[in-house]
């Protein structure tokens, strides 16, 4: 079942299943995941299936949102994009991840904005953010096409890595158009 759909895109909770542990498993290993986001020490199947349901699965029932899986409308997995609760961080935090042969289609800002939507309008949040590391140009130049605005710089519990911190404020900036 599909939690939101554009013209384009479908997107979907994460499950365990082989299907979307291959798919993780292949998105967290693009050398640029592990360049602007990070290393999870995914190298199996099985630790794929786990980072699954660690992660996504676990904050569906936690917090009602997680990161969603990003499908075209014949089915093709072509990304992950949707909502974190981040250590460190006080509010939802939006977040994408591409395979390289989608980026630069619009997918992302397309998924984005859905999810965006759906966060103000289905869960009532009033302020999203998102982090971003200051060389990743391509990220920050879609998250202020989003209308978050850069805030300030920040570092994570357990990390010394200095990111851009940006915000979306409901009562600030209009929330983006989605097609559903």
């Amino acid at each position: 079942m599909y939690l939101l759909s554009t013209e384009r895109l479908q997107l979907r909770e994460l499950t365990d299943s082989d299907d979307d542990a291959q798919f993780t498993l292949k998105l967290l290993n693009d050398p640029d995941f592990h360049r602007y986001i990070g290393d999870r020490g995914v190298r199996t199947l099985e630790d794929a299936r786990g980072y699954n349901q660690r992660g996504p699965i676990a904050m569906y029932r936690e917090r009602g949102y997680g990161m969603y899986r990003v499908e075209l409308q014949d089915g093709t997995a072509i990304g992950q994009c949707g909502l974190l609760k981040r250590d460190g961080l006080d509010d939802a935090d939006i977040g994408f991840a591409f395979l390289p042969q989608y980026r630069g289609l619009g997918y992302a800002l397309e998924a984005a904005q859905a999810v965006m939507h759906w966060g103000e309008s289905e869960l009532g949040l009033t302020r999203i953010v998102a982090i971003a590391s200051p060389d990743n140009r391509a990220s920050i130049e879609l998250l202020e096409r989003l209308g978050l605005r850069r805030e300030r710089m920040i570092r994570l519990p357990g990390s010394s890595d200095n990111l851009i911190l940006m915000g979306w404020d409901a009562g600030r900036n209009q929330t983006p158009p989605c097609c559903r």
